[in-house]
């Protein structure tokens, strides 16, 4: 397929791509100017911008990648499972969800090869869980215009049918918080509270680290960029404390 850039990658920028193609295991085959594109964050562009080079982000990347996870969950979830369509949105949604995603761009690596600018690498933009589940979705687009359908079908399936097998079992959640106060009221009585640990940064990249109480109990601590993804980690981290107690 035709390569979605026309530009040249400099030495540092052909050699971190080369890396990500050997540490993800990738095929030699796959198509290098469209993985750099899936590697490129929008702050990375700018900066490259200010210095008058033209590059494009990975969000058109992004929004092909999307399409493609949903389709390879769906027709995953239908040839697999005997579930209603109504459970097989709920799933797909689950596994598909950014907190999930990002996980999973963690597990395999993916932050490392990550082109970002130099601020927002700085302020902890690899282990941003917005970034690392857009460049997830990005990477599977460059996989899908590379390699084809089959591929990417295959690899999805390798890094995420563990959490299929989850969410199906009913032990994977899109929202975590309303499934611990449903947890809380029935056996405790009571309402989680959320208490901020710890915030360091400034506003528009702030970090947060916030307790999840239950019953003047800490139960569960989660970290991240957002107030409602480190709640959300918290809330996960109960609830697996409390079904071991």
């Amino acid at each position: 397929m035709k390569s979605e850039e026309s530009f040249n990658l400099n030495k540092n920028e052909k050699n971190q791509v080369k890396n990500a193609i050997k540490y993800l295991n990738l095929p030699e085959i796959m198509d290098k100017k469209i993985l750099f594109n899936a590697l490129c964050h929008t702050s990375y562009v700018f900066e490259k911008e200010n210095k008058g080079r033209k590059l494009n982000s990975n969000e058109r990347l992004e929004f092909l990648g999307d399409s493609v996870l949903e389709l390879v969950i769906s027709e995953f979830l239908y040839s697999n499972y005997s579930l209603t369509e109504g459970d097989m949105s709920k799933i797909r949604a689950t596994v598909a969800s950014e907190l999930i995603l990002s996980e999973v761009a963690l597990s395999i690596g993916l932050n490392n090869f990550l082109f970002l600018g130099t601020g927002e690498d700085k302020h902890g933009g690899r282990k941003k869980h917005s970034i690392l589940a857009d460049a997830f979705e990005s990477l599977l687009a460059s996989i899908y215009l590379s390699l084809g359908y089959e591929f990417t079908q295959n690899f999805i399936i390798k890094n995420l049918n563990e959490h299929i097998e989850k969410a199906v079992a009913g032990e994977l959640f899109l929202d975590y918080k309303t499934k611990l106060q449903e947890i809380t009221q029935d056996v405790f009585k009571v309402l989680p509270d959320y208490e901020i640990i710890k915030a360091k940064g400034p506003s528009h990249i702030r970090y947060y680290k916030i307790g999840v109480k239950v019953d003047g109990k800490i139960y569960g601590i989660g970290e991240g960029h957002s107030k409602k993804i480190a709640e959300q980690i918290a809330a996960r981290e109960a609830c697996k404390k409390i079904r071991k107690e």
